[in-house]
């Protein structure tokens, strides 16, 4: 390597292009699926606590992402992952313009909630415009509005005990609806957001319509969409395969991904 440093997320996506290079399955939302090798997985396996927890003391988790200007808005939001949910379900919800969407609040929490998108909207707002970086490489800048995860969480009045939250989603890969988590500091973080709305219009399909996660010191593929769940937990051992998100319990992409 000669001594050169690469950036995490060219770290990351140069790994999935080996994967893909090395004939496994057809690549499914830029990200790819492996087949397991159990001894490769358990050594993987044995320092992933360690190194989330390293992760996180090397980095200021309370510090904000960039914020730009509306100069600065990309022409152009791509979508990342999924751009448009498969099955009837989803398809109902679009052709009611999404009335009847609920996200559920639960696990840890006192006052378990089923939000539709007229509680989202009707909560104090945030409008924020930041760089979303994708682990594909590229990166858009976009503005996103909606309520701060905290205030939804303060709402549900979450629980001392719960240590993640985990957040479910409607669109399906493969065989399994898509996943995702983080710890309570990233989801009490002020730009920790419920985006409904991208560049000041309702968010698209494409970009995770009806309402999406954003959590702005993540990599893109934490930025859950098609929202439909909220979960507080104590341990993420019995969520997936127990490394806290999709692609993390399919090919061992980082499950703190901060940039």
């Amino acid at each position: 390597m000669s001594g050169i440093i690469l950036p995490r997320r060219k770290l990351i996506a140069r790994a999935g292009g080996l994967v893909a290079a090395a004939g496994a399955l057809p690549i499914l939302a830029g990200c790819d699926a492996i087949s397991e090798a159990p001894a490769v997985r358990k050594i993987l396996s044995m320092g992933e606590e360690m190194n989330r927890a390293s992760q996180r003391a090397l980095m200021d988790r309370d510090a904000l992402a960039r914020e730009f200007t509306q100069a600065d808005l990309s022409p152009v939001f791509r979508s990342n992952g999924t751009k448009l949910p498969e099955g009837e379900a989803y398809a109902g919800h679009v052709a009611t313009g999404f009335a009847n969407w609920r996200v559920q609040v639960t696990g840890l929490v006192t006052r378990p909630l089923s939000l539709s998108m007229a509680d989202i909207r009707a909560m104090p707002q945030r409008t924020q415009i930041t760089r979303h970086d994708c682990v594909e490489g590229w990166s858009a800048i976009g503005g996103w509005t909606g309520p701060q995860l905290s205030r939804v969480l303060a709402a549900a009045g979450v629980r001392d005990s719960a240590r993640f939250i985990v957040f479910r989603c409607a669109d399906r890969i493969g065989d399994a609806l898509y996943y995702e988590s983080c710890d309570m500091v990233d989801a009490l973080h002020p730009q920790t957001l419920l985006a409904w709305a991208l560049n000041g219009e309702v968010l698209p399909i494409a970009n995770g319509a009806p309402v999406r996660l954003r959590i702005e010191r993540q990599l893109g593929y934490k930025h859950a969409k098609y929202l439909t769940g909220i979960e507080a937990v104590a341990s993420l051992d019995g969520i997936g395969a127990g490394k806290g998100g999709f692609w993390e319990d399919r090919i061992d992409y980082e499950w703190y991904a901060g940039i």
